[in-house]
């Protein structure tokens, strides 16, 4: 007997122990009083349920009292804001998921520990988890399942049998000198739907950083310029309206594509005529196509701290802040939808209407990843080309331009090829033009008679780390054979004018060279 009750005392210390590692990592001691500042959505009356939330929390912990300042920031504009100046910025945030890579890239928040990584795991749903997470850690903790986009309507101007076809909607909206509010034109999150539709993807990677090292984005194709067409079915109308602002059905707007953010608006304005469903089709060449979304999460973070007892205790107040009561208060006061899986189970939850309408639509939608920042302005002129395209080959063009633009995201910043003809210094003109395959560094470029062109590192200032002719694998017959004495700045001197592409690998040093 008395062997297993001291075989049960050791069970239970090592389950003591496990227990207090894991609340050390996400709870740790944390006691004292502490003023912070807070970062919430600025809608209206989210900055107050906040101050109730962090009050009843210092009720329900008495070791740690949180004298918040509370501001209401745009999800979608505080990361830039907290990038800016990471030291001054707040101490608890929230953002949209999307911002995640540039907020670890900048060091603006701190990874959560074991403990509170395992209860974020446990009790939300696995997209949210996923949007949180960068590398295989997790960076933040997950507020809302419902960053998505669908489509509300005035009954009394739309029926319900042509809530599923764009053209019938457009069309009653012009019969009825009313306009389709849908942000085509300003917005990249929302015209992306068109290309979701015909299967286009824009899937960014990540490196352990937060950096961008890579993108798999298809607008520019076939299938792209299908995507085009559709848009120009809601761009070239009369009726067209490129806003998301649910505020616009008391300004002559009969349908309106935005979120759950903005259902109090619209219940105030239309009443029992509020409709709610899924985003429609569009039909172009005969083929149907379901406009896709994306789907996401806005998620709450915290800035890395000095003190390891406020670090503790913020962790705590964020834990609790995104637990399944707190989402729920916001649910039944913004109907915003939960991450947490237990409150997404609940009577009010799965049977709220613009959920359900979210939940259809998100059988079309593509789960919003890391995405590079300067994309979302790349893209959202798609929408403008839709609208002033005067034939398929204007169409076209505005999908090469894009995809241009993407290509120079991805120009080395350090590398730049120069020669007499852009002055040796035109770092700008040259490394936009470049774009990088894994290791290759490539560029083509119009070089004119006896002419000079280098490798070098321009933002250093490091002339030494020329790649020259040296190294030159393939095409040597295209340049002059190298003299040390004769060219000891190790330039490659090209035999005759012409177009060239120049390929440098950044490990072994090899160059290629083709004349195209």
């Amino acid at each position: 007997m008395k062997k297993l009750i001291s075989i049960l005392l050791a069970v239970l210390m090592v389950l003591t122990l496990v227990g207090c590692s894991k609340k050390d990592e996400g709870q740790g001691t944390a006691e004292g009083t502490y003023d912070i500042t807070v970062w919430v959505s600025e809608v209206e009356g989210v900055a107050d349920l906040t101050k109730q939330q962090i009050e009843k929390f210092n009720a329900e912990n008495e070791d740690i009292q949180i004298n918040a300042t509370i501001e209401g920031i745009s999800e979608a504009d505080a990361a830039t804001q907290m990038i800016t100046d990471v030291e001054s910025g707040p101490d608890v945030y929230c953002f949209a998921q999307d911002q995640l890579a540039r907020l670890v890239q900048a060091g603006a928040l701190a990874v959560l520990g074991e403990g509170a990584s395992a209860t974020v795991k446990d009790s939300n749903d696995a997209g949210a988890v996923n949007a949180a997470t960068v590398d295989g850690k997790l960076y933040c903790y997950p507020l809302t399942s419902d960053n998505g986009y669908f489509m509300y309507y005035d009954k009394s101007v739309i029926s319900d049998d042509i809530v599923g076809d764009l053209a019938s909607l457009v069309k009653a909206c012009e019969d009825n000198n009313k306009f389709f509010s849908m942000e085509y034109k300003t917005s990249a999150w929302y015209n992306a739907a068109f290309f979701f539709a015909t299967g286009c993807k824009s899937d960014w990677v990540t490196g352990a950083d937060g950096k961008f090292t890579s993108v798999n984005d298809t607008f520019n194709s076939p299938e792209g310029l299908t995507a085009m067409k559709g848009m120009e079915i809601l761009a070239k109308s009369k009726a067209a309206n490129s806003s998301s602002d649910g505020a616009d059905f008391s300004k002559g707007s009969a349908v309106v594509v935005t979120g759950t953010w903005a259902l109090s608006t619209i219940k105030d304005i239309l009443g029992d005529n509020m409709g709610v469903a899924p985003l429609p089709s569009f039909t172009v060449d005969g083929n149907t196509y379901h406009l896709g979304s994306f789907s996401g999460n806005k998620l709450m973070g915290v800035k890395p701290q000095t003190d390891p007892a406020k670090a503790s205790a913020l962790q705590r107040l964020a834990l609790y802040l995104t637990g399944e009561e707190c989402q729920m208060d916001r649910f039944s006061k913004f109907g915003w939808g939960p991450s947490n899986k237990a409150a997404q189970a609940t009577d009010a939850v799965s049977s709220d209407p613009t959920l359900v309408a979210l939940a259809a639509q998100n059988a079309y939608a593509t789960p919003q990843g890391q995405i590079h920042g300067s994309w979302w302005d790349i893209a959202k002129v798609l929408g403008t080309v839709a609208e002033e395209a005067t034939s398929d080959a204007d169409l076209q063009k505005g999908l090469d331009d894009y995809k241009a633009a993407i290509d120079a995201l991805f120009a080395i910043d350090g590398y730049v090829f120069v020669g007499a003809w852009n002055g040796w210094n035109n770092a700008d003109q040259d490394a936009a033009k470049m774009t990088l395959d894994g290791e290759n560094l490539s560029i083509t470029l119009d070089v004119p008679q006896s002419d000079y062109m280098g490798g070098r590192i321009v933002a250093a200032g490091d002339w030494g780390t020329d790649m020259g002719c040296q190294q030159v694998t393939e095409g040597a017959d295209l340049i002059q054979p190298y003299d040390a004495e004769s060219n000891g700045d190790n330039n490659i001197i090209f035999l005759e004018a012409g177009n060239y592409t120049v390929t440098a690998n950044l490990s072994s040093k090899e160059i290629k060279i083709t004349k195209n």
